[in-house]
């Protein structure tokens, strides 16, 4: 049956523990509560059963969820169905590893240091950084303390971000600026990318940092040929959000002049677990390391010689001057950070290198199929990683529905976020998608008025 059991207590064993505490009965327990305001009749909750009944209760209820183990995902939007090796279960289940907490007492907690060590110099070189941290609480969190960190940085107060980041990364950013009372403007779209045209004409030595995301919201490989030197000809920080799976692929933010690279690190053996709980990626240049929130782990030796870890640098400012921080971070995300760091050793640089090209075909393969249909149009042009945009015939909602009956979760209704791109849909594309299952999801759609 799986799980932790548990075992019921007779009327001896309650009546026993009654008596240690000295009362006569439950009731008794809660005397100094007046009658009038107690329930004084039983509880409306159906019998009691017995352990096997209720397991089989329980079963049939979750038999009437759909879920990625019955249905075929090509939902995406920053969440996303990968395969995860199942070594990542076995370690992350340790009792030493999922119940350990913030590492203050190195002598203790050197597995853990370890883990955040080797997850650190994993994330230096996918993104080409200098120094990676650990605590980003997910994506959006990683995005707004990246600008934040900009503003520190360069004792500025001014953010551009740019419409192809995740509206969702965007409304987080909005919180944390309004938060306070600092200026955010944002970089119009021109064919689903960034407008460079007018992000030149929009930055100027007010703004401290300048967001941008690749692959973009919509999957597109944006050009970031020349942005950084625009960017730091006004003293200002290039604060970049990636997928890590693409950087196998594509240029490491470091070749074209990030300052800052964040992201979402769930495709790194992390379950979409009803959205959370993610990771949040952060890595910077050496520059900025005194900015950064959260805590990096470092490595040491002790007094006898031996290798060793220990926090290196925690804003201590967090815990206890909190009136002087200038970040929230305070929790500790080293459990699904240990995920990502057995998923990148498990997998290895060719094998996170064969997923990313397993991702561009798949997805290139479905975008020409999809857009081939009658009535289906890709929303841009251009090259795209994971995930495409395509302008359908009809309501999402509506083509949605007719395919979850087929158990085939559809793409992602983008136009509250875009009201200007009506009626369209942000499909994803992983790894996990077969030639049989897409060309399914093609058939569904084929013929859809």
């Amino acid at each position: 049956m799986g799980g932790k059991h548990y075992l019921p207590l007779t009327d001896e064993d309650r009546q026993e523990m009654l008596s240690t505490i000295g009362v006569k009965s439950i009731e008794d327990l809660f005397s100094d509560i007046p009658a009038e305001v107690r329930l004084q009749r039983e509880l409306d909750l159906p019998p009691a059963l017995s352990e096997l009944e209720a397991v089989k209760h329980l079963n049939s209820l979750a038999a009437k969820n759909k879920h990625l183990n019955n249905c075929i995902s090509f939902m995406g939007a920053g969440v996303y169905d990968h395969f995860i090796p199942s070594v990542i279960k076995h370690i992350t289940g340790r009792s030493e590893f999922y119940t350990s907490y913030t590492p203050y007492q190195p002598e203790i907690s050197q597995g853990v240091l370890q883990a955040i060590f080797e997850y650190q110099t994993m994330i230096c070189q996918l993104t080409g950084m200098d120094v990676a941290n650990a605590s980003m609480y997910d994506g959006g969190t990683a995005v707004a303390e990246g600008a934040i960190m900009g503003c520190g940085a360069t004792r500025r107060s001014k953010a551009l971000v740019s419409q192809a980041v995740s509206p969702f990364y965007r409304a987080v950013l909005k919180n944390y600026f309004n938060s306070r009372g600092l200026p955010l403007e944002e970089i119009p779209l021109k064919d689903g990318k960034t407008d460079f045209a007018k992000l030149e004409e929009m930055i100027d030595d007010q703004v401290a940092s300048v967001v941008l995301q690749q692959p973009n919201f919509f999957g597109l490989v944006e050009d970031f040929d020349g942005v950084a030197d625009l960017v730091h000809n006004h003293k200002a920080a290039l604060v970049v959000s990636v997928d890590p799976l693409s950087l196998p692929l594509l240029q490491a933010p470091a070749d074209y002049g990030a300052d800052i690279v964040v992201g979402e690190g769930q495709s790194l053996g992390v379950p979409p677990s009803f959205g959370g709980p993610l990771l949040g990626i952060m890595a910077a240049r050496q520059s900025f390391v005194r900015q950064m929130p959260g805590r990096i782990a470092g490595e040491t030796v002790d007094s006898e010689g031996n290798r060793g870890f220990v926090l290196t640098l925690q804003t201590r400012e967090q815990h206890i001057r909190r009136e002087k921080a200038s970040s929230n971070i305070c929790s500790n995300e080293a459990l699904v950070a240990l995920a990502a760091a057995v998923y990148m050793a498990a997998m290895g640089p060719q094998g996170m290198h064969e997923v990313a090209e397993q991702c561009l075909q798949k997805t290139a393969y479905a975008r020409q199929k999809i857009t081939a249909l009658s009535g289906f149009e890709a929303a841009f042009s251009g090259h795209n990683f994971k995930e495409f945009a395509v302008k359908v015939p009809g309501k999402p909602e509506d083509i949605n529905k007719k395919l979850l009956q087929k158990d085939i979760l559809g793409g992602v209704d983008i136009s509250p976020f875009y009201p200007e791109l009506e009626n369209t849909m942000l499909f994803a594309v992983t790894e996990k998608r077969t030639r049989e299952e897409i060309d399914t999801l093609v058939q569904e759609l084929e013929g859809w008025k």
